[in-house]
């Protein structure tokens, strides 16, 4: 029985997911304690627990403690099932981080799978869905991954798994040339302004022309709500910067937060930012090796490794390389 302690370093939902992944592929069983403990509200929130019962369906486990408030939650896994999974999470929730607990796992079973999750695609404190797609699923393509994910609207995705038993390790350590670059703003149920008005400060801000600055209307019936993503595609990444709108809060300062979270990672030469250099330690670990350079080494990520030592004969590194921060992973 591997013990988590749910308050240590960054002491947020990212221990609870990757306790449950890993647990659902090395066969471990776990028990935490203070979950989300450095959080307002402590405890298992409504998608912390879809996850943790997706995790359960997925492997059959035996689980106690999985109720919403839940601060300690006993994981005793069992075999992981391919199958035709369906979890509604609630348009609070985020899809996406229930789909990052249980996507490396279902990678390991020995067929096909598809998962269909309801909830929120887009939400604060969350990957959005295009960042899954366009950053993190482009990194684990490389890893030898085969994985489709098909936002549906109206806060749902699809994806399609198939499986990979071993990924290959790989390095990031410089993203090559660019090849694309560009904005888009989404908006749903606000005037369509709003768009108007962050495209036009990222175009001045990013010196880019019009073709690179696209206006995503959606249905009223989506929203209330407004998200921007800038996406760079380079040789060897693809990269996904996100701010929301929220009420208060200016179209032009909305703008000017995703363009600052851009610059930063643009300004220091590494391949990759500081949010998907997360998500890429545990795929990394899995795989028994690899390297990337970063913008920032949080701690979120040294809180992670924490956890995925504790499961895997892994150890990570973190060091510079010409002043730029590098994760590496060493069995």
């Amino acid at each position: 029985m591997i013990e988590l302690d749910g308050g240590v370093g960054e002491g947020g939902g990212q221990i609870l997911r990757s306790s449950l992944t890993l647990s659902m592929i090395t066969g471990k069983p776990f028990r935490i304690r203070r979950i989300r403990a450095n959080r307002a509200k402590p405890g298992l929130m409504r998608q912390h627990l879809v996850a943790v019962q997706a995790a359960a369906q997925i492997c059959g486990a035996r689980v106690d403690g999985d109720y919403v408030g839940s601060q300690e939650l006993l994981f005793e896994p069992g075999a992981i099932r391919a199958g035709d999974y369906r979890f509604a999470i609630g348009t609070a929730g985020s899809c996406t981080l229930v789909l990052q607990t249980v996507l490396p796992a279902l990678l390991m079973a020995d067929a096909p799978s598809t998962l269909r999750l309801a909830g929120g695609t887009h939400n604060p404190m969350a990957p959005p869905v295009q960042f899954l797609q366009r950053a993190y699923g482009r990194a684990l393509a490389d890893m030898g991954a085969r994985i489709d994910i098909y936002p549906a609207g109206g806060g749902e995705v699809t994806v399609r798994v198939e499986p990979c038993l071993r990924l290959r390790p790989m390095e990031w350590m410089a993203r090559g040339e660019r090849r694309a670059a560009y904005a888009e703003s989404f908006v749903a149920g606000v005037p369509g302004r709003v768009a108007q008005r962050e495209l036009e400060v990222v175009g001045q801000a990013m010196n880019w022309q019009d073709d690179q600055l696209r206006n995503r209307s959606l249905p009223g019936d989506q929203g209330p709500g407004n998200v921007l993503l800038l996406t760079f595609e380079y040789d060897h990444v693809s990269e996904v910067f996100t701010a929301f709108g929220e009420k208060s809060v200016s179209a032009e300062n909305v703008a000017r937060h995703a363009v600052q979270c851009a610059r930063r990672w643009l300004a220091s030469n590494a391949a990759v930012s500081e949010y998907l250099g997360d998500q890429l330690m545990l795929p990394l670990a899995l795989a028994g090796g690899g390297a990337f350079t970063v913008d920032e080494v949080s701690l979120h990520a040294r809180t992670n490794a924490q956890v995925i030592e504790m499961f895997l004969p892994v150890r990570f590194e973190f060091t510079e390389r010409d002043r730029i921060p590098v994760c590496t992973v060493r069995t």
